[in-house]
């Protein structure tokens, strides 16, 4: 198995870094990335994890491989799985997770900032510690009515189901915009990234950063995240869609996406086509890339196709899926962020999701340094 954390050498007396490539980059590189270049905004959740048989998804009316949202059926089960089943908590919610990822690869402090609302309790300080270990520079709003977060997920063989209560993460308001600290962190960055759960919670907010980051001339980034979004949420997501820069999906969503959006192509190559046709506020093309598992990355980039292989694991290597979607964003936009071509930006997202599923949730291997 190839080696999957950074390693450092000298050479010519400066300090370089070896991507997984073989490639040479100097930490000047990453050093020379400001503070809040990146914006991320979306649910902070706490994971409770856990192995459980496909009986527990019958129970709870869950699919092995889907992500939905909580209703009063399912409040049982977060109780149940730390009751009755070696549970792990791990800090997560899918914008969060990503930004983690970014910070895990280019190693330097706050280069991601993130918004999003924790309760008043425990489970929001361990949150806010672990994300601030891995270098996110946290700036949640408190709502002190309501409980953090928690999202369930069933790991089943190399499946997982995700089932998020997202308690007080649907209580972020577009006001936390306006504090003084996010003020600053907004006019200073370049990139701004959110995902299709939030627009179940502050479409406003969205909005938001979506009109600033137009006007600046900036990078809007957009992840479907989960099928459900165009299928219960089309309206918002037509108002928001036109301010996209770069939108990412994986199959599943691209499908339901084309069915709910009344696209004439089948495949999953016209499906992004049209995609990146759709209408936009200015005349930037917009990118979209679509994974499908261990099956080619799918880039649209000028109208153009680019098909990307993805090298499997195998199934002794692969430990829990759940994270994989979040890690590639993650590793694609820490390339980009380096202004990296675009297919360059894929086979890192690659690298990183092919890391994280060989490891329990969203989690990685890799001292800061």
């Amino acid at each position: 198995m190839e080696n999957t954390r950074f390693q450092f050498c000298i050479v010519q007396s400066r300090k370089w870094r070896v991507w997984p490539d073989g490639r040479l980059l100097s930490s000047k590189a990453f050093n020379s990335l400001p503070e809040n270049l990146l914006i991320g905004m979306g649910n902070p959740l706490l994971d409770i994890s856990a192995v459980v048989d496909e009986s527990v998804l019958q129970k709870y009316d869950l699919k092995p491989n889907d992500a939905i949202m909580a209703d009063a059926k399912h409040m049982p089960l977060y109780k149940e799985l730390t009751e009755k089943y070696n549970a792990e908590y791990i800090a997560g919610g899918s914008v969060q997770n990503s930004l983690r990822v970014i910070q895990w690869l280019i190693k330097k402090p706050k280069v991601c900032t993130y918004f999003g609302c924790v309760g008043d309790d425990k489970f929001a300080q361990i949150l806010k510690e672990r994300a601030s270990a891995d270098g996110v520079n946290v700036m949640y709003q408190v709502n002190k009515e309501h409980p953090t977060g928690t999202c369930a997920v069933l790991v089943t063989g190399q499946n997982r189901s995700l089932c998020a209560n997202l308690a007080a993460a649907q209580k972020f308001t577009d006001d936390h915009l306006s504090q003084e600290e996010c003020k600053k962190a907004i006019e200073s960055a370049k990139f701004f990234y959110t995902s299709g759960f939030f627009v179940a919670v502050s479409p406003e907010s969205m909005m938001r950063l979506a009109k600033h980051s137009l006007e600046n001339k900036q990078t809007f980034v957009f992840n479907v995240s989960a099928a459900f979004v165009s299928q219960f949420y089309k309206e918002p997501l037509e108002k928001l869609l036109p301010y996209v820069d770069l939108f990412f999906g994986n199959l599943e969503e691209a499908k339901v996406f084309a069915k709910d959006f009344d696209f004439k192509g089948t495949t999953i190559e016209e499906i992004a086509l049209e995609i990146s046709r759709l209408p936009k506020m200015d005349d930037r093309p917009r990118v979209v890339v679509i994974t499908q598992g261990n099956a080619p990355v799918v880039l649209v980039e000028n109208g153009k196709v680019i098909v990307t292989p993805v090298k499997p694991l195998s199934t002794d290597e692969i430990v829990d899926t759940n994270g994989a979607g979040d890690a590639f964003t993650g590793g694609f936009l820490a390339q980009l962020l380096l202004g990296k071509p675009y297919t360059e930006c894929v086979n890192y997202g690659i690298y990183a999701a092919r890391h994280v599923i060989q490891h329990s949730g969203c989690t990685f291997t890799g001292e800061r340094k």
